[in-house]
């Protein structure tokens, strides 16, 4: 009997089978908390994405003016495809950080779930939370703006454009194609934003930062007005070619420095300050050399204080000479031509603008070009002069041989405008 217990000690056979079954419960636990840790990460993934979506939400509420309790539970229902259900209601903070962030919300959920495997051994499912905070941040800074808030384009290149604008190009249009670079154009310009989309295969330079679905852009010039005299002293400016005459203007009376057209196709040399050009055009002929250095704007508006008074429109001949600088202080400080808000609005864009803004290698820019109601083109011709131009209006399209650079002298009363987009801060 005592050599066969011997015998059985010294058997081996069937070791394996003790130590796995010894081992197993380590097994199965291990297994087990692998299945809790991909449910639980797959949950709280979920639940971040609903808290950034909800606290994206409250943003947009909040600058909207909208309710922004009403505006988060609205997007969390909306976005809750999987049928998550939260703990408690959602946990809203509003302005989350006024010292650093523009309209911040932060948004905090939190979700009771039950584990596969360790609801075996805990008396309460874990509680998984989420938090988000998005704000509104400067981002870009932009010299092309376009107030243009319908499906139609805001932007376009085309033709053989060749932009270098030095910042970027905003426009409100909400069309999927918001801003658009075509044909032959080239454009190097970041970042391009916009309300809708932006289509990116365009002819758009290396290195461009797109930002499409952003917020839509503030008129820089809002605050700004027309403000023509009681009336208009001169008639037409009509210089021919071959003449040469020097536009004086008196600071004391305005009515003085009011016309009812200009049509230039000699040379004109104005003195610094604000000229009114009330109900008529501003042409410039191929033969026309404007010479407006030193702070000089143009005000295209009517005397006439009726809502549908006529506003006169913009046509620089491309073969025609200008230099036309803004002035760095007053009312229209940055602007060297700014068209009335009375002015009738065009509904499509396309080459045949009501607008052109012109000049050849000889010319020089300096300031915005405001037409908040019209579209405007800019064709230029290589070799032209621009520094701190701006074009703000509510259609920009480029054609031709355009070149523009944003680098602004010391001291100048223009300057890009900022930008702002919402994001994730926290």
């Amino acid at each position: 009997m005592l050599k066969a217990f011997k015998s059985l000690l010294n058997d081996k056979r069937g070791n394996v089978l003790v130590i796995v079954g010894a081992s197993m419960p380590l097994l199965v636990g291990s297994a087990g908390l692998a299945t809790d840790t991909i449910q639980w990460v797959t949950w709280k993934r979920q639940l971040q994405r609903a808290a950034d979506s909800a606290a994206f939400a409250g943003v947009y509420a909040d600058m909207q003016g909208q309710d922004i309790p009403l505006a988060i539970d609205k997007d969390i229902t909306h976005n809750n495809t999987t049928g998550i259900a939260l703990l408690s209601a959602p946990s809203i903070s509003y302005p989350a950080d006024t010292a650093t962030y523009q309209n911040a919300v932060q948004v905090e959920l939190e979700i009771q779930k039950r584990l596969s495997f360790s609801s075996l051994f805990l008396a309460d499912p874990p509680v998984i939370r989420a938090s988000a905070t998005a704000a509104v941040v400067p981002t870009g800074e932009y010299c092309v703006v376009s107030l243009e808030n319908t499906p139609t384009t805001g932007i376009t290149a085309t033709g053989s454009s060749s932009l270098s604008l030095g910042c970027g190009m905003i426009t409100n249009s909400t069309s999927l194609d918001a801003a658009v670079a075509k044909g032959s154009s080239s454009v190097t310009a970041s970042p391009i934003a916009a309300v809708g989309g932006i289509d990116t295969t365009g002819n758009w330079g290396s290195g461009t930062d797109f930002l499409p679905f952003t917020v839509a852009q503030e008129d820089p010039f809002e605050s700004v007005t027309a403000n023509p005299p009681w009336s208009c002293a001169n008639g037409k400016l009509s210089v021919k070619p071959g003449v040469t005459v020097t536009v004086t203007n008196d600071s004391s009376d305005p009515t003085k420095n009011c016309y009812t057209a200009m049509d230039i196709k000699g040379e004109v040399n104005f003195e610094p300050g604000v000229y009114y050009i009330s109900g008529g055009d501003f042409t410039a002929n191929s033969s026309a050399d404007i010479n407006a250095p030193n702070g000089v704007t143009f005000v295209m508006t009517n005397v006439s204080s009726g809502p549908l008074a006529p506003i006169g429109n913009v046509d620089f001949n491309g073969s025609a000479e200008i230099t036309i600088e803004a002035p760095d202080t007053g009312p229209f400080k940055g602007i060297a031509i700014y068209q009335d808000r009375r002015a009738t609005s065009t509904a499509s864009a396309s080459a045949s603008s009501p607008n052109k803004i012109n000049g050849n290698s000889d010319s020089h820019f300096r300031g915005a070009f405001y037409f908040p109601k019209q579209q405007v083109t800019f064709t230029g011709t290589a070799g032209m002069s621009t520094a701190c131009v701006q074009m703000v209006a509510r259609r920009v399209y480029f054609s031709g041989n355009s070149a523009i650079s944003n680098s602004c002298p010391a001291g100048s009363g223009s300057g890009a405008f900022k930008g702002r987009h919402v994001r994730l801060v926290g």
